[in-house]
């Protein structure tokens, strides 16, 4: 049985890379180094320099993580951003694969793709962006036309269920129900959130996204990112190009790639042009006249896993708020609590900014 705590020697560097990591290599590859790079909340990252046999030097991003959900997380960006890529060449860095290895502690897994020197804080141009937003979404065909993925994804810590479901309302319920687990198990259960959790899921989730599949009316699923935030878009320092990354992918319906859009931190896209561009190339589904609520709805999801990853903060809230807007219009029930427009974000335009804690690189990741 092979040793599972080989580790790379010879290398410059501070990162400490396990030969695990240069067996998804090319074979005959020299890698130079391997420097701590970048900043993220749940994982260990860093700057792979190589030689390939060809004697061209190249970069390659190294994503490390331990723990629960750490296979699907990486896993899942590896298929994700490989279906992009098929879909958009060059939209997401070019996944070049995943494996596991043990670091003498804990089981370790890695995602490693193409690097690029990316400009995080420049907002992307509208136009560009939307127009390949759009193509993955028209082009990225679920393989058998149902809602769903082959393998687990993952957002933030967030592991999303895989089922296949020919109904877009009983896909996102189910999406749903997992989130408001995930955020009872963080920050324990309120009566209040919980009546309203159930009369969204019961009532207004079946009506409203119902109506995307009824009388008549048929809804393809579409590829989306899954993650699609302003700290996942960046510019790519060389080409100037617009360049996505972390994706967390399902087949779904389209307009549920924008519901991190509406939600507190959102500083570039919140913007009306990016949206006003992308309904130049797909146009609301119907009915047009709820695409406002079917946006407020999707964006509970992201404010959900935000409030799960980061307990305390205000997300839950604002969800709740929003879910009892939701219920007074689609699903009233006296018993619940009432929608304040005084806390409605959409209304107020207050901004909460996202918070990453970087993870501290240890010499053996």
């Amino acid at each position: 049985m092979a040793d599972l705590t080989r580790w790379s020697a010879g290398i410059e560097g501070n990162f400490a890379l396990h030969k695990a990591v240069s067996e998804v290599l090319p074979e005959g590859t020299e890698i130079v180094s391997a420097e701590s790079c970048g900043t993220s909340s749940w994982t260990k990252t860093a700057k792979l320099s190589v030689i390939l046999p060809s004697g061209t030097s190249k970069r390659y991003f190294l994503k490390c993580i331990s723990g629960p959900g750490a296979r699907a997380l990486v896993e899942g960006e590896y298929h994700s951003a490989s279906a992009i890529e098929v879909v958009v060449p060059g939209l997401v860095p070019k996944p070049a694969g995943w494996g596991q290895y043990n670091d003498g502690k804990s089981q370790v897994h890695f995602y490693l793709g193409d690097f690029h020197d990316m400009d995080l804080a420049v907002a992307p141009e509208p136009g560009e962006l939307m127009s390949q937003i759009a193509e993955l979404h028209q082009k990225g065909r679920s393989p058998n036309g149902m809602f769903g993925f082959p393998v687990p994804t993952v957002l933030g810590k967030f592991e999303r269920t895989v089922t296949w479901e020919k109904s877009w309302a009983k896909a996102f319920a189910r999406q749903l129900e997992d989130v408001i687990r995930y955020d009872n198990e963080t920050n324990g259960s309120w009566p209040e959130y919980d009546a309203a959790c159930r009369q969204l899921i019961d009532v207004v989730v079946p009506q409203l996204l119902g109506a995307l599949q009824s009388e008549g009316r048929e809804l393809k699923p579409a590829m989306i990112h899954g993650d699609l935030w302003e700290n996942n878009v960046g510019i790519d320092m060389d080409t100037g190009k617009t360049i996505v990354f972390d994706p967390g992918s399902t087949y779904a319906h389209n307009e549920m790639e924008f519901g991190t859009w509406r939600c507190s931190w959102a500083f570039h896209f919140n913007s009306p042009v990016y949206m006003r561009l992308y309904q130049r190339h797909i146009e609301p589904s119907e009915p047009v006249e709820e695409w406002d609520d079917r946006n407020r709805l999707y964006s509970i999801h992201p404010y959900l896993n935000d409030s799960a990853g980061h307990p305390g903060s205000v997300s839950r809230q604002i969800a709740y708020n929003d879910m009892l807007y939701l219920c007074e219009k689609y699903g009233p029930l006296e018993s619940l609590g009432k929608y304040d427009r005084s806390k409605d974000i959409s209304v107020t335009g207050a901004y909460v900014p996202f918070t990453i804690h970087q993870l501290e690189q240890a010499d053996n990741v």
